[in-house]
């Protein structure tokens, strides 16, 4: 069943009954899978491992009502909270990414979308300079319109990012203050100004398994062109303190299913990663990713580039460079 369906992901024709087989596979069978997810992953994407990071350009304070989110105001953390960072303290951080190979850095900020002109102009600054340090300028702004995207991809942005975080009928238990459509759009919008999308989620916040495959599907129904995988990590003061974390093989075998379904796009492991694959991390690219973020996250400290660095070696794998 497993090489039918392989055949069928090579001519990118997997099914949601395929893609629900793949993520109720026993787990003794989990070498059987990664020999068909790794081969779809150098059919597709060679050897070639691609790296990304972040800056958290502007933290804490959200208005939105994500379960998950360390920095939504209806959250109970102490998180450090402050305005949009100058562009000299973004360009450092792009300065120190790139030195770890990172082909991609991302500006991510807190909140529904950029809230004044000031900041537009202070983020297109920015992505100027990050353009012509030789890294691929993204952007994380919230539910930004046409006019400021297009601005944004004038001068050099090449990334938009907007999570759908999981399927349409199990986001409602997520958040209510913003829509599916509203992210939806979002995507839409980027699309049609010829920006490169990035759009995926968080897995491990009680979803079931159909909701993953149906999440799997909206993202390949979007044609997004990277798909950013995080795992849930249980943080007190949210209300998704309680949740335990993912199975670090269930969470390969998610990302298996990814491979399939969209065998073209990249799949990056993000956020979750060093907590629920633990000593099992090296697998996530048997499962099929060929990225990751490096460095660290919005509010959590990351694996150090250079344990990062040494794995995709020893691995035999090479970085994709820009």
């Amino acid at each position: 069943m497993l090489k039918e369906i392989y055949e069928k992901a090579i001519s990118n024709s997997v099914t949601e009954k395929d893609a629900l087989y793949i993520l109720s596979l026993n787990n003794e069978r989990l070498l059987e899978l990664f020999f068909y997810s790794d081969s779809l992953r150098k059919h597709f994407k060679g050897n070639k491992v691609e790296i990304c990071s972040i800056i958290n350009a502007k933290s804490g304070n959200c208005p939105e009502d994500c379960a998950f989110c360390a920095q939504s105001a209806y959250n109970k953390l102490e998180i450090n909270e402050y305005p949009l960072l100058d562009v000299k303290e973004m360009i450092k951080a792009a300065r120190l990414s790139k030195g770890f190979h990172s082909k991609k850095f991302s500006i991510v900020i807190s909140g529904r979308k950029v809230s004044n002109r000031r900041e537009v102009e202070r983020i297109k600054e920015a992505v100027r300079k990050i353009r012509e340090m030789g890294l691929m300028p993204c952007a994380s702004l919230g539910f930004v319109n046409d006019e400021i995207l297009k601005e944004l991809r004038d001068v050099g942005l090449h990334t938009y990012h907007c999570n759908l975080e999981t399927s349409r009928d199990f986001f409602k238990n997520i958040c209510t203050t913003h829509s599916y459509e509203d992210k939806i759009e979002t995507i839409k919008a980027a699309k049609r100004l010829g920006l490169y999308v990035c759009s995926g989620g968080i897995f491990g916040m009680g979803e079931r398994k159909e909701e993953r495959v149906k999440f799997a599907f909206e993202l390949k129904n979007l044609n997004v062109d990277g798909i950013p995988v995080n795992f849930l990590i249980p943080t007190k003061g949210t209300r998704m303190e309680n949740m335990p974390f993912m199975e670090s093989r269930e969470a390969l075998k998610t990302i298996s299913m990814l491979r399939f379904v969209l065998p073209e796009k990249n799949i990056r492991i993000c956020a979750g990663k060093e907590e629920v694959l633990r000593d099992l991390q090296s697998l996530m690219f048997f499962a099929g990713a060929n990225g990751i973020m490096m460095g660290n996250y919005l509010t959590r400290r990351g694996r150090s580039p250079e344990d990062n660095l040494r794995m995709i070696k020893d691995l035999g794998l090479e970085i994709d460079k820009i």
